[in-house]
């Protein structure tokens, strides 16, 4: 707390968001003992996105900020859907994103006798009964919002019968569905949670770490707060989905705690969920994606898992960044993708070095430049770091250029190659265009030019000004690779709210090309190695692919050069 302690109130509500300042006050005043503990708990049945990587800013955060520990804890109490898979990939992202849980690792099974023990003593103090309706009758038998509910008729069994009922749940004598277990609380309450919520369910699947051991499962508003109250959480934090849950989280915990409740009692504090443009963030939908193929798995570059976002190129500096710049509110938005592509770009731009590489190549022949003749250009790695160095980049007689950079009968603003026009070729020579070779279909197979001895950096003529600067690389000594260009994944802006359409039926068609033969320079060739980022000059952000293999790269595109959010905010 050293930090807070020297930042006045006025700056410290500048500083501090609403959670963080909370938490401060807390500490300030001395709760917990000045103790500061939060968790992240996620459910091992999928891949984290970056919806969660919101949370675990904030959990793992604000721990860091404020002096305090977080614990990691897997929310394990449904093995039907849990996989040791998604328990060592969480784990993975959340390293990869900078935190640490240190020996703080802990699981929900953990806790397994404790809450099957505190099921016990409730139904021993008739506060907890077994249930024999089906699924569909207890969802009826609830009520609405603005109507009571009505008793179970088992609401009122004998604590016998009901300890020996739940024994035998356990036990496995039942079939899955045929019985529940639920607190017996308040039917005509205003808060639906609080009508007898079923806090146990039959389930047979093994468990991935306890195995046969149990057959009865705690349901997620049981099993949660008094799994924070055994660790010592101070500050469950979560998002706002779980407003109303609070009180529910609240009773059980003081049932569990009795009379030491005053002297420390888990606080839940509520943020905004991130949802984002063009995206979904339903785990149960992105993995129908990942099951029927229409995407290449968890880590598919197009994914708004941080896999795939790591795959495609995304640090985790860009991942934070953008958090930052939306913020935790109490109010539910709608955050335009614009802005995370927005953080990367700004990212990549400070760190990725500057390389060339042609993506659609046609050859360029510099018709008066000798045959033989091979000399090696000085390129800037990166102008935005002061010691990023250069690289030698081969020149020739045949090079590539952009297929786009061409063109026959170009407008008067076309400021690129045409005939009887000068460019600049990126860190070498001047050249004009002569004219070009074209196929019996009309197409252009190569452009002749001629070149400006004079116009090389230390040359009499190379300040000379064109309009036009292009990049190219060498035919002679250019490398060929694969580049996969990604979009967005969605074709429309909130397929959230599409609830009459089919999800997958909104999916852009375009979302993925692959070109084959693109041409990079040796230099990339020689020192890219897998998650490695770079600029194609005048073509935007790419990625090394792990696909890549010793005889060929393969790259994604993270992003384009324009910046549609930055240009979007100069117009405010």
């Amino acid at each position: 707390m050293e930090e807070l302690q020297n930042i006045t109130p006025n700056e410290e509500k500048q500083v501090l968001n609403f959670v963080e300042q909370i938490v401060a006050d807390d500490l300030a005043a001395g709760k917990n003992g000045g103790r500061l503990n939060t968790r992240f708990p996620p459910e091992p049945n999928g891949y984290l996105h970056i919806g969660h990587a919101k949370a675990i800013c904030m959990d793992f955060g604000v721990a860091e900020k404020m002096g305090g520990t977080c614990n990691l804890r897997f929310d394990d109490t449904n093995p039907q859907k849990e996989d040791t898979e998604y328990e060592q990939a969480i784990m993975r992202d959340i390293h990869w994103l900078g935190y640490d849980w240190g020996d703080r690792l802990y699981y929900a099974s953990d806790y397994f006798e404790k809450l099957y023990e505190f099921a016990i003593r409730l139904i021993k103090e008739g506060k907890a009964y077994v249930d024999d309706q089906t699924s569909e009758q207890i969802a009826q038998q609830k009520g609405t919002p603005t109507q009571a509910g009505t008793e179970s008729p088992y609401r009122n069994r004998s604590v016998e019968e009901n300890l020996d009922l739940f024994q035998r749940m356990n036990a496995g004598e039942f079939d899955e569905g045929a019985r529940v277990l639920r607190a017996k609380l308040d039917m005509a309450s205003s808060n639906m949670h609080f009508r007898d919520p079923i806090i146990y369910r039959i389930i047979k699947t093994p468990h991935w770490r306890t195995g046969t051991k149990w057959k009865v499962y705690p349901m997620y508003d049981f099993a949660h707060g008094q799994s924070d109250y055994f660790e010592g959480v101070t500050h469950s934090i979560c998002t706002l989905e779980f407003v109303p849950h609070r009180p529910l989280y609240d009773h059980f915990v003081r049932e569990l705690a009795g009379d030491t409740v005053d002297q420390y009692c888990p606080r839940q504090i509520e943020f905004n969920r991130l949802n984002l443009t063009y995206t979904l963030m339903s785990k149960r939908k992105l993995l129908q994606l990942v099951k029927e193929g229409l995407v290449a798995g968890w880590d598919d570059p197009r994914m708004p898992t941080l896999c795939g976002l790591r795959r495609r190129g995304y640090t985790p500096q860009s991942i934070k960044n953008f958090i930052n710049a939306i913020g935790y509110t109490k109010y539910e938005a709608l955050n335009d993708i614009s802005l995370l592509e927005h953080s990367i770009r700004e990212d990549l731009n400070k760190n990725a070095n500057r390389v060339s590489a042609v993506i659609n190549p046609v050859k360029l022949v510099i018709t008066n430049y000798p045959e033989d003749k091979v000399e090696m250009m000085e390129m800037d790695n990166n102008p935005e770091q002061e010691n990023a160095g250069r690289h030698q980049m081969p020149f020739s007689r045949e090079l590539y250029i952009e297929r786009e950079d061409f063109m026959e009968d170009a407008p008067k603003k076309f400021f690129r190659l045409t005939p009887g026009k000068e460019v600049r070729l990126k860190g070498a020579y001047i050249i004009m265009c002569t004219g070009c070779t074209k196929d019996a279909d009309g197409n252009i197979t190569e452009i002749q030019c001629t070149y400006d001895p004079e116009t090389l950096s230390g040359m009499p003529g190379a300040n000379r000004k064109v309009k036009g600067t292009l990049h190219w690389v060498s035919a002679r000594h250019c490398k060929s690779a694969e580049v996969r260009l990604y979009d967005r994944l969605f074709a429309v802006e909130n397929p959230s709210a599409e609830s009459e359409q089919d999800f997958r039926n909104l999916l852009n068609p375009d979302s993925l090309k692959v070109l084959t033969d693109v041409k990079i320079e040796p230099y990339l060739a020689e020192v890219a190695k897998v998650e490695d980022k770079f600029q194609f000059q005048r073509i935007g952000y790419f990625c090394v692919d792990a696909d890549s293999t010793p005889d060929r790269l393969v790259f994604n595109r993270t992003i384009g050069l324009k910046d549609s959010w930055a240009k979007e905010q100069k117009k405010l």
